[in-house]
């Protein structure tokens, strides 16, 4: 697995072609200036929903915080017009400009029963709600940035919606479907260096999205192939381990490939996606090579480097595959503890490989700005505050803010 480096890889360079659509239609573009009560007018209860759930507050959390109470709230985002002057305070206490909730801009209305969630046992409903909607929020952005720029056409055999090949139909066999993806993909038969950018290359979209610490700590990761393009989503704060991270990608990619339109929840669905991930990453065929015949945790370390997978991945493969026993396995991983706890393969984050870290969305702004396209235009079209499309641009910036004293 490549860190960085100044040459440009094929797959850099496939990557950077994108250019602008050529399509008539002009972006609408939202209003500079609306009052309460006009935007009572033609409020959109979907949207208030949205807000909320983004904000991961239930119905009496916004209740309370604006003086009415929950069963309004309720009424509110069933359709219920509100008062025209509980849109300021709606607005302000859900962290959106008043003009969010004017209805007419493109929606993606996803439901949360059709994601996958990578813990949903342990994921809590507001948890899955928070998640659609920021999913929701990212659709939205390539939605508005696709009416501009021409992005990757969508190259994901069993994807429901958008570009797909016929006769592209891959096998229902988690191990067998990783292997015919990477014949299609063209990856050979060795490491993936660059998952990320090699998923974004074939129109997938991905995204870190920065959840509190206890939402990321039980959401991890999810994704869904029931909007017009596939989108995963990796906690940005759960990404600070590069080998997690790419196997956790990988699983998504899993989901999309052999359960987009199967019903999510069932734990055979994870074992799957587990077993596609594991087989894409490393190839049995090809990997068996590598793997020590008795446990080395240098030559271990050395397979992780290669392959881009954690010593973990690689401990389950060589008891997989029959290299080592049961019990050699679970003294391998016991040990593997003891050494962890002393400081050995300490978690590497993914701020050393940018293959690693998602930019198709923030490359498409990036070139449409070069044709005129601005942040605060763009910001107004999608109706969101600046600190929103920073955060999902891809653009953050974690240093404190810091004010000379008066």
């Amino acid at each position: 697995m490549n860190r960085r480096s100044g040459c440009r890889s094929p797959t850099m360079r496939k990557f950077t072609r994108l250019h602008l659509a050529t399509g008539s239609g002009k972006p609408q573009t939202v209003a500079t200036s609306w009052t309460a009560s006009t935007v009572a007018g033609v409020f959109d209860p979907a949207r208030l929903t949205q807000a909320r759930q983004l904000a991961g507050k239930t119905k009496k959390d916004l209740a309370d915080a604006i003086g009415v109470t929950a069963a309004a709230v309720g009424q509110y985002e069933a359709g219920t017009r509100p008062r025209p002057e509980l849109i300021p305070l709606m607005a302000d206490r859900l962290g959106v400009p008043v003009q969010f909730f004017v209805a007419g801009r493109p929606h993606a209305k996803l439901d949360a029963a059709a994601a996958h969630f990578r813990h949903l046992r342990t994921t809590r409903a507001y948890q899955r709600y928070k998640a659609v909607a920021f999913v929701e929020q990212l659709w939205e952005l390539t939605y508005a940035l696709e009416k501009r720029i021409q992005l990757p056409w969508i190259d994901l055999p069993g994807f429901s919606a958008g570009e797909v090949y016929p006769g592209t139909e891959l096998s229902s066999s988690p191990v067998e479907a990783a292997r015919e993806l990477r014949a299609q993909w063209g990856l050979g038969e060795g490491p993936v260096p660059h998952l990320v950018r090699t998923m974004e290359n074939h129109g997938i979209v991905l995204a870190l999205a920065p959840l509190a610490d206890g939402d990321a700590a039980t959401v991890d990761a999810f994704s869904t192939s029931r909007l017009p393009r596939p989108i995963v989503v990796i906690t940005r704060d759960r990404a600070d381990d590069v080998y997690w991270h790419r196997f956790t990608v990988a699983h998504e990619l899993g989901h999309l490939v052999l359960h987009g339109d199967a019903l999510p929840g069932d734990p055979a669905q994870e074992r799957e996606a587990d077993a596609f991930a594991a087989e894409f990453l490393t190839p049995r065929a090809s990997i068996l090579p590598d793997l020590p015949r008795r446990l080395n945790f240098t030559a271990l370390a050395e397979v992780q480097q290669i392959w881009g997978v954690s010593v973990n991945s690689l401990l389950y493969r060589c008891r997989e595959i029959g290299l080592f026993s049961d019990s050699t396995a679970t003294r391998a991983y016991q040990r593997l503890n003891v050494l962890r706890r002393e400081g050995a393969f300490a978690p590497e984050p993914i701020a050393s490989y940018p293959g690693e870290q998602p930019v198709l969305l923030g490359r498409a702004f990036e070139l449409a700005a070069r044709h005129g396209l601005s942040f605060d235009s763009l910001a107004e079209e999608l109706a969101w505050p600046h600190s929103r499309l920073h955060v999902l641009l891809g653009d953050y910036d974690t240093r404190p803010v810091l004010r000379l004293v008066p």
